[in-house]
């Protein structure tokens, strides 16, 4: 990725991560755990693009409650750069919000959009990538997203239709993105992966910021006045009530929804830079090494005749015999015992825990 003075970086970190509870809880959710190496996942996001941008270039956008958070773990990121949702309405507020922000301080800008919860393994590659992205939107308005070249069927992540090829820079060859598909059953994905059209939809982006802000204003014109209205309000007394009046009324819609699935001018770029969102204990599964039993051991385990386990015991020893694909996580007030297959509904047990007034645990 090439330094440009008028490049920021968002970070979404507002997620609830509820698929690694019990380890992700409302308090501290997984991108502020160190789930894959000794950082967490928002320093290593962070980390990731350090070394082409400043610290003053980068914006992080979460919830009041996590706020403390972001500035504990990135001390030297700018108490303004962080910005507060009021509550969470997915990722078209919230990236209508750091657009109105940065271009309130730049209009010419570069707007990059990250999740705080991926892993990426090869980042040299990673910011090249953003680097020819970067080069393509200097003569062509589009809406880019990072397509993630599959290495397998998978369920799990939507999927992006490359169609006509639009440019090729630096060996990298950039498509117009013909079509958007929902996670997929098993049959579907099988068939997306044979037919070398599709690519995993990574959920990062890179756009011009008042591109992003034009493509609001046409597709989703009740978020746009609201975003209007916040940016009369920025630097002012009223700015927070504002922010948390607008919140109110809007509608929960991710930018794929919103924006990407309806738009002709989004382009995609593939890639292969060892990328996973690790959205669930299973995707953690798939990404770590394993012993010989096929177990991945975090913390103090003995088994017997036990295989293909995850098991998290940083504290009490977990003792095993004759399990198989099982996952155990186990923290100071919580158990988590369920089959691997079934690690999907993690996310539908948290909310029968909400359900029953068992806030303690969330």
């Amino acid at each position: 990725m090439n330094e440009k003075k008028n490049l920021y970086v968002v970070i979404m970190a507002g997620g609830k991560g509820t698929r690694f509870w019990p380890r992700s809880r409302e308090k501290c959710p997984k991108q502020f755990l160190n789930i894959v190496g000794q950082k967490s996942m928002l320093q290593q996001t962070v980390d990731r693009v350090r070394p082409v941008i400043d610290f003053d270039k980068i914006l992080v956008v979460t919830s009041q409650e996590q706020s403390l958070l972001v500035q504990e773990q990135l001390p030297d990121l700018p108490a303004s750069n962080i910005l507060v949702e009021p509550m969470g309405k997915n990722t078209a507020p919230c990236l209508g919000l750091a657009a109105v922000y940065i271009s309130r301080m730049e209009p010419k800008s570069l707007m990059c959009a990250l999740p705080a919860d991926h892993l990426i393994e090869e980042e040299e590659e990673f910011r090249k990538i953003l680097g020819i992205a970067q080069q393509f939107l200097e003569g062509h308005d589009y809406l880019v997203t990072l397509g993630i070249q599959p290495t397998r069927p998978e369920t799990g992540y939507g999927y992006i239709q490359a169609g006509e090829e639009l440019l090729s820079l630096a060996d990298k060859k950039i498509f117009r993105a013909a079509r958007f598909i929902e996670k997929p059953e098993v049959s579907v994905a099988e068939r997306l992966f044979s037919s070398g059209q599709y690519l995993w939809n990574s959920g990062m982006f890179i756009w011009r910021t008042n591109t992003l802000l034009h493509e609001i204003q046409k597709h989703l014109p009740n978020l746009c006045q609201g975003l209007e209205a916040i940016g009369l309000a920025l630097g002012t007394p009223k700015e927070a009530d504002v922010i948390r009046e607008v919140y109110a009324e809007l509608e929960a819609v991710s930018i794929d929804k919103g924006v990407m699935e309806k738009t002709s001018r989004v382009a995609v770029i593939p890639g292969q830079f060892g990328w996973s969102d690790v959205g669930s204990w299973n995707s953690l599964y798939d990404l770590l090494p394993t012993d010989a039993s096929s177990n991945i051991i975090m913390g103090k385990h003995q088994g017997i005749e036990s295989q293909g386990c995850l098991i998290f015991s940083p504290d009490k020893l977990v003792a095993t015999i004759g399990l198989q694909n099982i996952i155990i996580i186990n923290t100071e007030d919580a158990l988590l015992i369920c089959p691997k297959e079934q690690g999907q509904k993690i996310k539908d047990l948290v909310e029968k825990l909400k359900q029953k007034g068992l806030d303690q645990y969330l």
